[in-house]
C-alpha cells in the first residue's frame, strides 16, 4: 500500500483528493491537513510514503513544508498539487525536493498515476507547466526583493510603513523596489508585485 498524506487548505478540495486516491486498491490516505504546520505534524506522526501538498496554505506554504519533509523525513516523497500552475512555483518546488508537480485540473487518472510514479522515485511534472518554466526561466529576484514585493502584494502601500514592518530604512526599501521593478520590466511597485506573483516568484 502507498500511504498518502493530503494537505490543502480548502476542505472540499482536500476531501475530493482524498476520496479519489482512497478509491484505489493500492493507495491509503492516512492523514489530511488544512495547513502547513498540521501537514508537518501529521507527517511526522503517520510517516506517509507520499505527501500531496498544495502550494498555498496558511501556517507554512507547501514549498516550505516540502523542504522540511525532505530534510526530516527523507523516506516521504512529495507531490505538489495546486491551482496555481506557475513556472516559479515549479522551480522552487523542485529545488525544495519535490518529486512531482501537477495542477488540480488534471484528471483523476493522471493524479493517481502521478502518486504512483513519485512513490517509485520518478519525476512527474505537468507538461504545460514544464514548457512555461523553460520560457520564463528562474526568478531574477533576490530574497530581499521577494520579501519587499510580498509585503507590497499584501497591501503595503505606504513606504514608511513598509520600511518599518521590514525593518529597513526607507532608502534601502526604495532601492529594493527600484531593482525589482527593473527586473520585472514594470513601472510601479504594484505592477512588479503582480508580475512576480503571476510568475510564482513570491
Amino acid at each position: 500500500m502507498i500511504r498518502v498524506l493530503v494537505a490543502d487548505d480548502q476542505a472540499m478540495v482536500r476531501g475530493a483528493l482524498a476520496t479519489v486516491l482512497g478509491l484505489e486498491p493500492d493507495i491509503e490516505v492516512v492523514a489530511q491537513a488544512g495547513d502547513g504546520a498540521g501537514a508537518l505534524d501529521l507527517a511526522r506522526r503517520t510517516r506517509p510514503d507520499v505527501a500531496l501538498l498544495d502550494v498555498r496554505m496558511p501556517g507554512g506554504d507547501g514549498i516550505e513544508v516540502c523542504a522540511e519533509l525532505t530534510r526530516s523525513l527523507p523516506g516521504c516523497r512529495v507531490l505538489m498539487c495546486t491551482t496555481f500552475g506557475r513556472p516559479g512555483y515549479l522551480t522552487r518546488a523542485l529545488r525544495a525536493g519535490a518529486g512531482g508537480f501537477v495542477v488540480k485540473d488534471a484528471s483523476p487518472e493522471d493524479l493517481v498515476d502521478a502518486v504512483r510514479r513519485v512513490h517509485r522515485g520518478l519525476r512527474v511534472v505537468d507538461p504545460d507547466l514544464a514548457v512555461a518554466s523553460l520560457t520564463h526561466g528562474t526568478s531574477p529576484l533576490t530574497p530581499r526583493e521577494r520579501e519587499v514585493l510580498t509585503a507590497v502584494l499584501g497591501g503595503g502601500d505606504d513606504v514608511a510603513a513598509l520600511a518599518r514592518s521590514l525593518r529597513m530604512s526607507q532608502g534601502t526599501l526604495r532601492n529594493h523596489l527600484s531593482s525589482a521593478i527593473g527586473k520585472t520590466g514594470t513601472r510601479t511597485r504594484a505592477e512588479a508585485a503582480r508580475v512576480a506573483e503571476e510568475h510564482g516568484w513570491l
